[in-house]
């Protein structure tokens, strides 16, 4: 089992913290394994009696009484007040899965939310949930929460993880990861075919069904046009309009630009696409759209595009975005003026990363062997014209270093293990 130690320590860190903790993610993310396994584990080894961990598993036959949220508090709570003195850790895995019921004392319809906050009132109670999809979206916890609960975001296996298990040479370990990514499962999988099998089950046995079901997608075909156009245009700006127009061009119907927009969102909020918006780095604001999209994991962009279009150049930013947010850092794309030819002209910092009140501006370079490429990645970070630290990620280069301009090149394996200290 590959230890996820980034994640438990986060865990750890929040125990009797009285909040609810919350882990989200994208589904077969492996957020059961940590609550279920890994921290179960560290509880045992820390003394915690095995029958002091309340484990329901909606998802399981066993469990499936426990969806109805008030038979699931009723059960806890006989639980709790029978030995006040004695500590309890409550684990429910795909908390989504319960149901509204109406409540026969007050004929008010409760949900889960309603009687995880009753729970909450046990000072000997520890609840700890994990969920996916539309149900658990970080708008709804901080609704239905109302501000009572930690919120602990796990993402597919990074680089390092996946490398720390696999091991071997570095550089076969990262073309395996660019090909097919680091959703959890794929270690179990000893085949080219096999992977590429588990990634393409993923995607429309769990992923499609998912958002046409609990996001009431009425056009799966318009769906999935709209995630073939982001796995796509990796790296490009984009917004809604001009993924209406491109599905248009060939749709028998026409789309609305509302539809694509809601069906864009939709994506977002089940953790498989993320949003990173265009920051102005000068004038400090944000701009309405266009944006750039990158899917949670590489390999599901290769396998939603059959393996057609493996450039490596996006592959990489890609990566480098998800590390990024992975560290828990604020992302956004960078814009900056260029008035040396005369005219305004507007280019871009790939990313314009914020650690708290601090901020480093990268860029995301295959290679840079060539003068016009250097001066293209270059020019941009230069243009900022500030002291904040400026880095390019490169994968043609056999050590990090700097160069007279005082910008980093640091080479990708190396950020990927984060052996180089960014901030």
């Amino acid at each position: 089992m590959i230890k996820r130690d980034f994640y438990l320590d986060q865990i750890i860190e929040r125990m009797w913290n009285g909040n609810i903790k919350v882990i989200t993610g994208i589904r077969r993310g492996g957020k059961s394994t940590l609550l279920f396994d890994l921290f179960k584990e560290y509880l045992l080894r820390a003394g915690v009696s095995e029958n002091h961990i309340i484990e329901i598993e909606l998802d399981k036959r066993k469990y499936y009484k426990f969806r109805d949220p008030i038979y699931l508090c009723d059960y806890i709570e006989n639980i709790v007040k029978e030995k006040k003195e004695d500590k309890y850790y409550l684990f429910i895995d795909e908390v989504q899965l319960t149901k509204m019921v109406k409540d026969q004392e007050s004929g008010i319809e409760v949900s889960i939310y309603d009687m995880l906050n009753e729970l909450k009132a046990y000072s000997n109670l520890d609840c700890y949930v994990t969920g996916s999809n539309s149900k658990m979206l970080s708008s709804d916890i901080a609704t239905e929460f109302r501000g009572r609960s930690s919120q602990i975001k796990v993402y597919p296996f990074s680089f390092a993880e996946f490398y720390s298990y696999r091991g071997g040479v570095a550089s076969e370990a990262l073309e395996e990861y660019m090909l097919y990514g680091g959703m959890p499962g794929l270690i179990n999988e000893p085949t080219t075919e096999r992977k590429r099998a588990y990634l393409k089950n993923l995607y429309d046995e769990i992923y499609i069904k998912d958002l046409v079901e609990h996001a009431k997608v009425q056009r799966q075909d318009v769906l999935e046009e709209v995630l073939d156009y982001l796995a796509s245009s990796i790296g490009s700006l984009t917004n809604a309009n001009k993924i209406t127009r491109a599905i248009n061009t060939k749709a028998s119907s026409k789309i609305s630009d509302d539809t694509i927009a809601k069906y864009l969102k939709h994506t977002i909020d089940a953790f498989l696409i993320s949003e990173a918006r265009r920051y102005d780095v000068k004038g400090k604001r944000y701009f309405d759209y266009p944006n750039k999209y990158y899917y949670s994991d590489v390999g599901l962009r290769n396998v939603r595009l059959n393996y057609r279009q493996i450039d490596a150049g996006h592959i990489i930013e890609n990566m480098i975005y998800n590390e990024l947010i992975r560290r828990g850092y604020s992302v956004d794309v960078g814009v900056v003026e260029d008035r040396s030819t005369g005219s305004k002209k507007l280019k871009e910092i790939d990313f314009v990363v914020n650690n708290f009140d601090k901020k480093i501006y990268i860029q995301s370079a295959l290679r840079m062997d060539e003068e016009k490429k250097k001066e293209t990645e270059l020019d941009s970070l230069k243009l900022t014209a500030d002291f904040f630290k400026k880095i390019v990620i490169r994968n043609d280069i056999p050590t990090s270093f700097y160069d007279d301009e005082g910008i980093m090149h640091c080479r990708l394996i190396d950020f990927l293990l984060n052996n180089v200290e960014l901030f």
